[in-house]
């Protein structure tokens, strides 16, 4: 497939990187924030579009990966689109839950002020 089919085409063929991933934006789908970035391979791609909800690959652990599996704040899949070159998702999701492993709703949930953090609300 060449490069203007993969950026105008309606065909469906991820541009992965050198390890086989691409990376996915997750934002809530009811207010648009965003609620974090994960890592996808084909395999978690095919399991989020057969199961709706949202699975990464984990680089720590080397394997698929459930959002929520263990904490059960899952993310429910509403809407998936891929950029111009294919090669970055971005996923629209209900949370069921603190999307971030801090308990929080959002991993952005500080910003950068000069060279300091501070908290959003």
């Amino acid at each position: 497939m060449s490069d203007i089919d993969r950026d105008k085409g309606l065909k469906f063929n991820p541009k992965f990187d050198s390890n086989g991933l691409m990376v996915a934006v997750i934002t809530d789908a009811k207010n648009g924030q965003p609620l974090m970035v994960g890592f996808m391979n084909q395999a978690a791609i095919d399991k989020t579009l057969e199961t709706k909800i949202v699975h990464f690959y984990s680089r720590s652990r080397q394997k698929l990966w459930k959002k929520g599996e263990t904490s059960g704040h899952i993310l429910s899949a509403i809407d998936i689109r891929i950029d111009c070159d294919q090669d970055a998702l971005w996923i629209s999701a209900n949370p069921a839950g603190p999307t971030c492993h801090t308990g929080v709703q959002s991993c952005f949930y500080r910003r950068l002020k000069e060279d300091v953090l501070e908290m959003v609300e």
